[in-house]
């Protein structure tokens, strides 16, 4: 994914539209007082689900967009 900025294309990393796009999903779901220490739990709880061998958003997300 390509985002225009001025006469600049800025390339999105793969799997980080993925990504946000879940954070965006739980946070519609949940609709915390506190945002930013909502993401850092729901990216914290994604850490270690990666770490404890389920499915890794970021790299699945990069074969979605491929």
């Amino acid at each position: 994914m390509s985002v225009p900025f001025s006469t600049i294309s800025v390339r999105v990393p793969a799997g980080f539209q993925n990504l946000l796009e879940g954070l965006v999903r739980e946070v519609l779901r949940e609709q915390p007082g506190d945002v930013v220490t909502f993401a850092a739990q729901h990216f914290q709880r994604l850490l270690e689900q990666r770490e404890a061998g389920a499915v890794d958003p970021v790299a699945w997300g990069a074969l979605l967009e491929d």
